[in-house]
């Protein structure tokens, strides 16, 4: 299992309920170190990662999305001291499966890891997906598509450039990346953009899916895109 908590002390109590619990825990405080202890997927080594909203590094939303655009779909359950509808659906959004509010008992925080745990190909975090995008750290061999990465800490997509994202179009672009070949409606992408319920109008969105067109296809070479379709929605492929 994989606990991602920045409190030294709340990191430490989870991690011994957990152990007592037989269940054998890899703890860290940062959403880099998230990242780099769930590997470039898209298999994962944990059963089930336990992620903060509000690490030091990034936003937990963020890292979640990373990890789904890594094909890594081990169930995710959000610890989070916001209990606002608002950020709860965001979670979800983001690709999360369950979470939690602070305070909480620990007997709650365990049943709910259980069920997690039992969801079907949560024992190696995988579950057959389309085609997700390679991680820099496993696309290889000639005429592969150009590796893209997520970076939830430095807002960035990483490719055969690096391209800086504002929150709002690290939001939009997680969505496209992890339905890799789908057509995404707008609606689902403004949602994502602006999870606190706020007016997006068409103006505004088709704006910033211009500029992540542009850095898409500069970070990948030219070899990823995102169209539209007219009415419908984008897709990223």
């Amino acid at each position: 299992m994989l606990l991602v908590e920045d409190d030294a002390r709340l990191r430490a109590a989870v991690s011994r309920a957990l152990g007592e619990a037989g269940a054998r825990v890899h703890a860290t405080g940062t959403g880099q170190g998230a990242l780099a202890a769930a590997g470039p997927g898209p298999t994962c080594p944990y059963a089930v990662v336990v992620l903060d909203i509000g690490l030091p590094d990034s936003d937990g939303r963020d890292v979640c999305q990373a990890l789904r655009s890594r094909g890594i779909t081990a169930p995710v359950l959000f610890l989070t001291a916001r209990g606002q509808v608002e950020d709860v659906v965001s979670g979800f959004g983001a690709g999360g499966d369950d979470y939690l509010s602070k305070p909480f008992r620990t007997p709650e925080l365990l049943v709910r890891l259980g069920a997690l745990a039992h969801r079907p190909g949560s024992a190696t975090g995988t579950v057959p997906a389309p085609e997700p995008v390679p991680d820099s750290a496993s696309a290889t061999g000639a005429g592969a598509p150009a590796a893209l990465r997520l970076d939830p800490v430095g807002h960035r997509l990483v490719g055969v450039s690096e391209q800086p994202l504002t929150p709002t179009e690290y939001r939009v672009l997680a969505v496209l990346v992890n339905a890799p070949g789908e057509v995404v409606r707008r609606k689902a992408l403004a949602a994502a953009g602006w999870s606190h319920g706020a007016i997006v109008s068409d103006n505004t969105l088709d704006q910033y899916v211009a500029r992540l067109r542009r850095k898409v296809a500069a970070a990948s070479d030219g070899q990823h895109q995102i169209t539209t379709v007219h009415g419908v929605g984008h897709r990223f492929s």
